[in-house]
């Protein structure tokens, strides 16, 4: 190495208190026009639940006025909401879908 050769050591610290990123519920509200068909479709297409417990969680939907279908860090609850709030608009259906932090 030569008097001109600048030799740069980065000072580089790994972050250890790197937290899990926060988690969101994804809810589907009751209305009087989309079907029990089309919410459970919706449920095992776009949150891959089975025919089991898509037809639950629909029943639960119906009967209780709304109900957690996923929990899911809020980027994946946005896009999963937003999928289905899509397909449901595009099949003429009303289904409303919210996001609330998990507890």
């Amino acid at each position: 190495m030569s008097k001109t050769d600048i030799v740069v050591k980065p000072r580089i610290q790994a972050k250890t208190n790197i937290q899990p990123p926060s988690l969101f519920n994804v809810i589907y509200l009751n209305d009087n026009v989309t079907t029990m068909e089309f919410v459970v479709e919706s449920l095992k297409n776009i949150f891959h639940h089975t025919e089991q417990t898509a037809y639950e969680i629909t029943l639960k939907i119906h009967e209780e006025g709304s109900s957690v279908v996923s929990t899911l860090p809020y980027e994946i609850a946005e896009q999963k909401g937003v999928e289905a709030t899509l397909l449901a608009r595009n099949n003429g259906f009303p289904l409303n879908i919210k996001l609330e932090p998990a507890s």
